[in-house]
Parts: C-alpha cells; sequence; structure tokens
C-alpha cells in the first residue's frame, strides 16, 4: 500500500496540507521506514544513508505525483530510528546530495560513517511523555489580551557556559533558565531560532532545517524535556520562526532538485541582498505546504507557546532592501503572495491552536498587523513596537543636558500606542554589530549610567505594551552580546547592578500584580503632565476599573523637592517603587511612605500630591 494517498495528493496540488509533516520526511515503524519529498522538476531521487552504504542504487525512489505535486516516496525495510540518510537528486546532469526538508532531526555525519560532505537528516521518532496539560489548558491566547506578557529573549548558546566554555545542552540549561526566569518574574522565555542552521554565527536566522532543532544543544526529545520544563515551571516558550528567508548553504533548500523549487525562479526577487540568502516563492503550493505545516508542526510536537515571526517587513514589500525588483501584478510594492501566506499561516495556527501567541517583527506603519483578517489585518496576535524602541533609545543616549530639546522622542510614541497590540522589545538587535550593550549608551558615570537604565526600564514597564528584555539587560552588561561568550554574571558580585536586577524583578512583581499595568487598552492609560521640558520630567497615569498607579519621571540628574503633580481623585497615594532605592543601587533620596492629595489644583487636576523626585529616577504611587 502506497504512503500518500489521493487525499495527500489534492490538498498538497492545493497549497492546504498543513500537516504534511506528518507524511513527507522520515516515518519510521517497525520493519522499515517511509521516506517521503517533494522535488517536482528531478528525473530521480534516491535515499542513500549509512543503512545501505550511500548507494543511491540500493533504494531508488518512486514519482508518485503528477507534475508541480511532485512528490516521492519509498519503504527501507530495516531502517530505522537512528539512521542517517540524505536524498540522491538528478536531474540531466545536475546531481546533488540533499538534507531532507522535513527531517525531525540534522546533524554532521557519523564520525567514519561516510565521506559526503554537508549535514546530514536523521530518523527519529517524536515520542515524549508530556506533563504539561495543565498548562497548554490553562493557556490565554488572544483571551490573554489583558494579561500581563514579560518576554526574557535568550540566546541559548550564549546564555552561560561551563567552565571550559561549553554551552549547556537542553536538559542542563532547564533548570538554571526556569530559575532565574522565575526569580525576575518574567512570564516567557522566546528562544532566538533553535531551527537547524550551519552556521552558528547567523544566531539561527539562515535556517536550513525548519523541522529540526540543532544537534548543537541535544536531541529532539531534550528539546521538548526543556519546554516541559519550563512549563512545569509557569514558564510559557516563544521560538523565533524564519519564514523570510532561508539559508544559501547548498546541501538545503538552494535549488533543490535542479531547480529553483523553494525560492523565486525571478533573479530580482529570489537572493536577498541583507543577509546573503535565498527567499521563499510563496505563491508556490509545495512551499505555502511547508512554510504553513512548519508554524502549526511547532506548536503539534513540541508544544510551544508562540512564534514570533521575524523579518515581516521584508516579506511584505517586493523593494525591501533592493534597488532592483519586480512590482506586483498591479505595479506595486506590497508582495501579494507573501501577505497572503502570513494571513493563511495565522488563520491555520489559531484554528488548530486558539490559545497560542502569533507575533509579528514588523518595522514599518503597515496598518493591522495585529487586527484579524476576517478585518483586513495581517491575523497576528501582537506586534513588536519598533517605533517605541527606537524612539525612546535616541532620547535615553542623549546627554540629561539636552534631553529637553528631544522631548518629543519620549513623548511621541503615545500617539500610536494603540494603534495595535504592541509588545516593547529591547531585544537582541539593540546590543549587538558595533551597537554596544544597553548599559554602554547611557549617559555620564556608572551611577549614572546605572540610573538611567533603571528609568529606562521603569518607562517601559509604565509604558502600555507587553514587555521584551534580551538576556544580559537585567545585570546591566557592560559589553555588547557576542554569541561566543555569555552572560556578564560576575557583576551580581556589584551591589550596583545587582541592584539592576532587583528593579528588574521589582518591576515583573508590579506588573504581575496589577490590573492598571495589564490593561492595555486606551482607556488604561491617561497623561497627567509631558509639558514640562524644561526639567525633563513626565507623569502619567495607568489605571483599571481597581487599580490607580501614577508614574512620576525625571529624566535629568536634578533631584525635584518639593514637585507638585496632579492627581484624579482626593485621597491617599503610597509610593510602591522608587528606582532610587538602595536596594536598587541608588541613593536613597526620593519620596517614600505616602502622600496625602491637596485641594490644589495642577495639570488641570483639582488635586495635588507634593513629591520628591530622585536624580534620574521614577517613583510608582497606588491610590
Amino acid at each position: 500500500m502506497p504512503w500518500l494517498t489521493k487525499t495527500d495528493f489534492d490538498r498538497w496540488e492545493h497549497g492546504k496540507h498543513f500537516d504534511c509533516y506528518e507524511k513527507l520526511g522520515a516515518h519510521a515503524n517497525a520493519q522499515g521506514t517511509w521516506f517521503a519529498v517533494w522535488a517536482p522538476y528531478a528525473d530521480s531521487v534516491s535515499v542513500i544513508g549509512d543503512f545501505n552504504d550511500w548507494d543511491e542504487s540500493a533504494h531508488p525512489m518512486k514519482k508518485v505525483g503528477a507534475g508541480l505535486s511532485g512528490l516521492w516516496e519509498v519503504y527501507v525495510r530495516g531502517c530505522g530510528t537512528g539512521g542517517h540518510y540524505k536524498y540522491r537528486i538528478r536531474r540531466g546532469a545536475y546531481v546533488t546530495d540533499k538534507t531532507d526538508p522535513y527531517a525531525f532531526a540534522i546533524e554532521p555525519p557519523a564520525e567514519g560513517g561516510s565521506s559526503i560532505s554537508g549535514l546530514s537528516s536523521r530518523v527519529v521518532d517524536l515520542d515524549f511523555e508530556w506533563t504539561d496539560e495543565t498548562w497548554i489548558t490553562d493557556r490565554k491566547g488572544s483571551k490573554g489580551l489583558n494579561a500581563p506578557v514579560s518576554i526574557y529573549e535568550v540566546h541559548l548558546g550564549s546564555w552561560i557556559r561551563t567552565k571550559d566554555g561549553w554551552s549547556l545542552n537542553y536538559r542542563d540549561i532547564a533548570k538554571p533558565l526556569a530559575e532565574h526566569v522565575h526569580d525576575l518574574g518574567f512570564t516567557h522565555v522566546e528562544l532566538m531560532p533553535v531551527a537547524e542552521h550551519p552556521y552558528y554565527g547567523s544566531w539561527g536566522y539562515q535556517v536550513v532545517g525548519y523541522f529540526a532543532p540543532t544537534h548543537r544543544f541535544g536531541d529532539p526529545e531534550d528539546f521538548m524535556y526543556l519546554v516541559n520544563y519550563l512549563h512545569e515551571q509557569g514558564i510559557g516558550v516563544i521560538l523565533d520562526w524564519v519564514p523570510a528567508h532561508f539559508a544559501a548553504d547548498p546541501q538545503g533548500l538552494v535549488f533543490f532538485d535542479g531547480h529553483t523549487t523553494y525560492e523565486y525562479s525571478d533573479p530580482l526577487m529570489r537572493y536577498h541582498p541583507d543577509w546573503g540568502t535565498y527567499v521563499f516563492d510563496y505563491g508556490m503550493p509545495g512551499v505555502r505546504n511547508f512554510l504553513i505545516s512548519n508554524a502549526a508542526f511547532w506548536f503539534d510536537k513540541y508544544h510551544i507557546d508562540g512564534l514570533r515571526v521575524d523579518a515581516v517587513a521584508s516579506m511584505l514589500y517586493r523593494d525591501y532592501s533592493r534597488q532592483e525588483w519586480r512590482p506586483n501584478q498591479y505595479g506595486g510594492r506590497e508582495n501579494l503572495e507573501a501577505i497572503s501566506l502570513l494571513k493563511e499561516t495565522n488563520e491555520e495556527v489559531f484554528r488548530r491552536f486558539d490559545n497560542v501567541l502569533m507575533i509579528a517583527e514588523e518595522s514599518t506603519a503597515w496598518p493591522g498587523v495585529s487586527a484579524p483578517t476576517y478585518a483586513g489585518g495581517l491575523g497576528f496576535l501582537y506586534k513588536w513596537n519598533m517605533g517605541w524602541m527606537h524612539d525612546t533609545l535616541e532620547y535615553m543616549r542623549r546627554d540629561p543636558v539636552h534631553r529637553k530639546y528631544h522631548h518629543n522622542d519620549l513623548t511621541f510614541p503615545l500617539i500610536y500606542a494603540f494603534a495595535e497590540n504592541f509588545i516593547l522589545p529591547l531585544s537582541h538587535d539593540e546590543v549587538v554589530h558595533g551597537k554596544g550593550s544597553l548599559w554602554s549608551k547611557m549617559p555620564g558615570d556608572d551611577w549614572q549610567k546605572a540610573a538611567n537604565l533603571r528609568l529606562l526600564y521603569g518607562h517601559m514597564f509604565g509604558h502600555p505594551g507587553k514587555k521584551l528584555l534580551f538576556m544580559g539587560a537585567e545585570v546591566g552588561q557592560y559589553g555588547e552580546w557576542s554569541h561566543d561568550g555569555q552572560v556578564e554574571w560576575e557583576l551580581l558580585k556589584n551591589p550596583v547592578h545587582a541592584g539592576i536586577a532587583d528593579w528588574v524583578r521589582s518591576l515583573n512583581r508590579l506588573y504581575r500584580t496589577s490590573e492598571a499595568l495589564s490593561n492595555d487598552k486606551p482607556e488604561g492609560f491617561e497623561w497627567v503632565d509631558f509639558e514640562d521640558r524644561t526639567s525633563s520630567i513626565v507623569s502619567y497615569i495607568r489605571k483599571s476599573d481597581n487599580d490607580v498607579l501614577l508614574f512620576v519621571f525625571n529624566f535629568t540628574p536634578v533631584p525635584r523637592s518639593d514637585y507638585r503633580v496632579g492627581v484624579p481623585k482626593k485621597g491617599s497615594w503610597k509610593v510602591v517603587l522608587n528606582s532610587n532605592e538602595e536596594r536598587f543601587g541608588g541613593s536613597g533620596y526620593g519620596q517614600s511612605g505616602t502622600v496625602k492629595s491637596e485641594d490644589i489644583e495642577m495639570h488641570g487636576r483639582e488635586q495635588s500630591v507634593d513629591v520628591e523626585i530622585p536624580p534620574l529616577g521614577v517613583l510608582v504611587l497606588r491610590q
């Protein structure tokens, strides 16, 4: 009986086979393994591996799909889990050995097992005894728009290393990572791409194995263990996903069967100049099957909680970073096929997994990124707020004496803060490639740098939007991130840097216990005063039905005593956080305890409070 059925063919040809990972790739049973691959332009395909001495004549595949469905299959008796394999593909004079696009595991050939260069696929099963059913059931997804989401972004290879300089594997990193994330109060980790990538220095953003967690940190079962362990500790897992482009390595998807199968045939659209990679042909049914099923795969087989989709802007625009480009059929710059794919991916994911997160890293003003597709949007749940990140860092890196001339950089993001469901990212992109660390961006001496960092984080947690912080930022790391190093954990011995970590911990605790801070709707935010440019002081209110918080920021190193701030209601206001407290590495100056409002009009309000605002500091008061 054939492995692929008429139903498979029909769904494949129409670009609707969104669980094709159940059929393509290598699937072992008691007697052997079924292999299936899409190679529509090939004249012949054979499975070669350590189970047949890499002999292409041993197991030729049969073409079972007509035309561009181009599916091939073969059953290999005696081949079980653990076997290494590739596809030998011929088209005329073109001969190549390719990694399986649907392989569940990829690694270098076994030592002494083959002279074939490059990565080899591996036959594995994905059986695992999951114990996270309660976590999966309780996930909020789109119903959690008013729930706290605080994300700790991690590159697994450089979070922490052994004394000998080795990265920890998936299992060994699980406990210390969970303890750190739990201690600091983050709700999720976001893992930079774990899909298999040949070049470690690409950080996982140039993928060759979309269905395989990288072998660098262990087997698929080990990665499942990591996800399951984090879930058991109450921590969600988001993966970076890269459908915008793929690695140029010849053993992968490039010119897969002697033709531009996965990538655009059009030379103006095929190659991505920014990254030296190839761009998917999003209109091809086989490519749509591949990408949409891959998104579903990580939710299905690995129980992840969200995908952060990388480089969405490069997918939306045909002229992205190109001097020469091909307009769409209507003469426009929009990539209609990519737009359609993104919408269909989100629809399929939410159809099958209605309590997960789909997040877009989209750097332009494309409308409705986080709006549902039925309302004309792209269908993501959240979008990274790149504008907030850029303007806020531009403001914070300036010497405080000049900040009054750039006040709009701080206040302008509130103009569009509710245009999308935003996540506020201070990500790896801001601390690499010569940009320096967040610490190094801050002006002044070490005391002022630390105070500025606490001020920056305080504003991020006060500002509407979910939160994301890259590893190392929580300790005020000196150096910019290097994938060959690790977080500068030794800084925690310094009270100033330990204080920054404690500040992040306190902000997360406030965020997770405050209804006001989780209310990211327009009615949950209210300016008190954004016009005191001279003093570089701003104040705003975050509120819900049962919770009101007042944030007062001083972006200069000048202490402000007897500073009057309007409040919405008569009563007492308790200082719940002062970023200048000694436990945070500050001097201890600033308001503490409880202050009572007075019948003194200020900022258009009948009631006001008189407070002492610390230098380069923020006060958070609760009504």
